[in-house]
């Protein structure tokens, strides 16, 4: 597990993204935008076996008037044929531990509400719900 720093890691993670993230259609269109979130502290952490992301997570450090100092999780995905290995697990315990270094009050991370696996996972580790988020799209 490492987190990921070169153009060359970061197209080696977009298959994994892909499956989370459809909407990005291509390696060129993902790494130009994970550079313009690296200048909001972005980061990607991976899980690789041999040569090949097995996982990943990204996540930024951010704050706020309603947590104070928190770290929020963007992205945590496990590619389909290596679920069920507590990748996810471990990432998330990792990302517990940057967010004690880094003397946060928080992790924080939204979840589709239609996404019932997930929640069960994130109960099964520790996160409780805390609020209902609510959006608008406006373009």
């Amino acid at each position: 597990m490492k987190i990921v720093e070169t153009e060359q890691e970061l197209r080696a993670c977009y298959p994994v993204m892909k499956a989370l993230r459809p909407h990005l259609l291509s390696e060129d269109a993902f790494v130009a935008q994970v550079m313009r979130q690296r200048e909001q502290d972005y980061h990607i952490l991976a899980v690789w076996q041999d040569d090949e992301v097995v996982a990943l997570a990204g996540y930024r450090y951010q704050e706020n008037t309603v947590y104070g100092r928190f770290l929020y999780v963007d992205d945590l995905i496990t590619a389909e044929q290596h679920r069920s290995r507590r990748w996810g697990a471990l990432l998330l315990g990792k990302l517990t531990v940057f967010a004690e270094q880094a003397q946060c009050a928080r992790l924080v991370l939204d979840t589709a509400l239609t996404n019932v696996l997930g929640q069960r996972f994130y109960f099964r580790e520790g996160l409780l719900p805390g609020a209902l988020r609510f959006g608008k799209v406006i373009a």
